[in-house]
Formats: C-alpha cells, sequence, structure tokens
C-alpha cells in the first residue's frame, strides 16, 4: 500500500483534527506543508483547483476535506480507537466544522486584530467571497463568547455523562470537538483560559488529547509528493449508484464545488458516486491523472 502523503499547515484546526486520528491509529505519515494563502502551485495540480487543507494523497488518490479523509482513514486502517460510533459522527463533524468554527474565528481574529497580515485577509476574502474584517469580529466577540460558551458546554455534558472522552473512548466525536478547543487556545489562551474555567472536564479532556500526539510524521517535498502520484495508479473502481438522485453515471463528465466557501470549480469525469462520496478523474502533466475524492454532504455535484 502507498504510504499517507498528508497536505497541511500546521496552524490549521481542520488538519489538528485529522493529525490527531492519525495519533488515535498510530499511524505514519508524510507530512508536506503548504502555504496557508494562495498560490498554492504544488497543491492545485492534485486537486484541480481545490486550494482548501487538509488534502490527502495515496498513490493517485486524493482525498479533499478532512470528512472524506477520515472515512478513508477508517476504510483502510479500522481501529482500534477512533472507530466512530454509529449514527450521526457525520453531523457531528458538519456541527464542529460550521456552526462551531463560526464561532471560533471571531474570537481569535477579533483578539489578533491588526495583528492578522493583510495578506492573509485578501487571501481569505478571496476564499468567502465576502469581507474578513478584525475590527468588526473584535465588535462581535461579545456575540462569540457567548456562542463558543454554549457549545463547549455541550461537550461538557458529554464528558460528564461518558467519562474521559465523548464516546468513552478516544474516537472521531472526539476528534471533531476537540478542533475549535485546540483552535481557540492555541492562538488567544486569553480568550480560552477564562471560558474554560467552566469547563474543567473540557479543559482535562483537551489535555487528555493533545497527549495522544499525531502519529510518527516524516516531512516531504511538494515537489517529491507530486512525484508520487505521476508514478502512481489510482486504486478507485468505476461504480454506479443505483439510487444516485440526478441521474449521475461513471463516465459523465461533471464539475464538483463546496456548497460553503471555496467554490472552486473542479472539473472531471465521474468514477463513482455514493450517498457520501463522489470520486472524478482528471489529468494535469504535473500529476498524470488523478482521482479526486469529495464527500458528498457539503458538496455539489454538477453535470458538465
Amino acid at each position: 500500500m502507498s504510504e499517507i502523503v498528508f497536505h497541511h499547515y500546521w496552524t490549521s484546526p481542520f488538519s489538528e483534527k485529522v493529525r490527531l486520528v492519525f495519533g488515535m491509529k498510530g499511524l505514519a505519515w508524510r507530512s508536506v506543508e503548504q502555504p496557508s494563502i494562495m498560490p498554492k502551485p504544488h497543491l492545485t495540480p492534485l486537486t484541480g483547483g481545490y486550494r482548501k487543507i487538509p488534502v490527502m494523497q495515496i498513490g493517485a488518490d486524493v482525498y479533499c476535506d478532512s470528512q472524506i479523509i477520515l472515512a478513508e482513514l477508517e476504510r483502510r486502517f479500522p481501529g482500534p480507537q477512533a472507530s466512530p460510533p454509529a449514527g450521526l459522527s457525520g453531523g457531528l463533524a458538519f456541527w464542529a466544522d460550521r456552526i462551531f468554527f463560526m464561532a471560533s474565528v471571531p474570537l481569535i481574529f477579533g483578539a489578533l486584530g491588526d495583528k492578522v497580515d493583510p495578506a492573509f485577509v485578501k487571501d481569505r476574502e478571496a476564499l468567502s467571497g465576502r469581507p474578513f474584517d478584525p475590527a468588526q469580529m473584535r465588535a462581535a466577540v461579545p456575540l462569540m463568547r457567548e456562542q463558543w460558551r454554549a457549545h463547549a458546554a455541550f461537550v461538557e455534558a458529554a464528558l460528564a455523562a461518558q467519562g474521559d472522552f465523548v464516546g468513552g473512548a478516544p474516537g472521531l466525536d472526539d476528534a471533531h470537538a476537540y478542533m475549535n478547543v485546540w483552535f481557540l487556545s492555541t492562538f488567544t489562551p486569553g480568550e480560552s483560559e477564562p471560558l474554560l474555567r467552566e469547563f474543567p472536564r473540557v479543559r482535562d479532556w483537551a489535555a487528555r488529547l493533545k497527549a495522544i500526539g499525531h502519529g510518527a510524521p516524516a516531512p516531504m517535498t511538494p515537489e517529491d509528493a507530486l512525484a508520487v502520484a505521476k508514478s502512481a495508479t489510482s486504486q478507485a473502481a468505476e461504480r454506479a449508484d443505483p439510487f444516485e438522485p440526478n441521474g449521475l453515471v461513471p463516465g459523465m463528465a461533471v464539475t464538483v464545488m463546496a456548497d460553503d466557501y471555496g467554490r472552486d470549480p473542479i472539473a472531471g469525469t465521474l468514477v463513482s458516486s455514493s450517498s457520501t462520496h463522489v470520486a472524478i478523474r482528471r489529468s494535469d502533466p504535473a500529476v498524470g491523472e488523478v482521482v479526486v475524492h469529495f464527500p458528498r454532504a457539503g458538496f455539489w455535484v454538477l453535470p458538465g
């Protein structure tokens, strides 16, 4: 089996979620550091233009978004500790990635204020299609403290019921919930410490998760990662979805894009689809032919 190549940057909370699961599973992986802002000349040839982080690469199969990355890790490396509970773990990911995350962002960047790099501001405005204004975020901090506190209370209640971890043992639900606690605590401890005084279980739980670590990363250059893809062949098989609601079939030209922000259209030929994923084949001179995988929830798939 080809090794795991993980494209990330160390300050990315979505990457931290995956790095924690690497630790839970005791996995070795190659660490490819990508820029936090555009351009990303050694990422977009792999993804067809998708620019968000993280991205996981195994040979010539490329996985975009932490949702599909975690699902693929569980498929390839089931257990021992990070197996998701039955039911709505994916829904918990949406809560963490969207609702809880959107309470964390204004707290962090409102606190940082004019320390935020103008190039980062410009990049995030291009990514989201709307203003990214730390001064406005600063004005929203009191409201966002209320929201962040409310979300942290959900985690505290789960820990009160389950024990040391959200699901009783370290797992995906912990990784989802931990992402925002890690994000706020790492970059604005002046915000996180007063909030977490109310939630001692959350504070101690976060310390236990941090101690798990990130598995066994080893550096790889972006150029070497592209060469890995070019020398490999995708293992994805064509598979029709008998329940596909919009008539998509393998071999059809499609475009995939996120439904929230970073709506870069990724064009390719459909390989397979289901209620949980979509995979498209595309090629680029830098990497040859690759198959790019996306989650279905949170992404649009358009014919043509």
